[in-house]
């Protein structure tokens, strides 16, 4: 299967894997999260070529994650962007990732802590069952057919 073709995978996983799943994506996404809204931070941070990183804006703003919106400078109009509902919604994706990376990929402790404004605890994603509450593993879980896939 070609690597386009995910987007039409009846898959919940695949569909977000072919829009998100380059890793510079997710990067901008990272600092988008971090408060980088204007284009110029965000080749500063990322390091990014500028047409690499248009392409990349462009995207997520066409999928709805991203908005562009005009801004001006002294000299002139300019744009930034800004996480729209849809890419807020994607907070918890890369929270896991964190998790899974300071497990797994950094030996000597987590590189930032994440912390709750309010009470300074530590901010940690949980998987629970919407019914009894219970944590679950990959082990307490089972997959069946859901609506779109029998629509499909």
């Amino acid at each position: 299967m070609a690597y386009g073709d995910l987007e039409h995978e009846p898959c919940s996983i695949a569909r977000p894997v072919a829009l998100l799943g380059d890793r510079w994506t997710l990067i901008v996404l990272r600092q988008a999260f971090a408060g980088v809204r204007r284009f110029e931070e965000f080749q500063t941070t990322v390091g990014l070529s500028r047409s690499l990183l248009s392409e990349r804006l462009g995207r997520l703003v066409e999928a709805d994650i991203l908005e562009r919106s005009a801004y001006r400078d002294e000299r002139r109009t300019r744009h930034e962007y800004r996480l729209t509902d849809k890419g807020r919604d994607l907070y918890p994706v890369l929270m896991a990732l964190r998790t899974w990376g300071d497990k797994y990929l950094a030996p000597d402790g987590p590189f930032q802590v994440y912390r709750h404004r309010d009470c300074g605890g530590r901010a940690e994603l949980r998987h629970v069952c919407d019914q009894c509450g219970a944590q679950l593993s990959v082990r307490d879980v089972c997959v069946e057919a859901g609506p779109g896939l029998e629509r499909s």
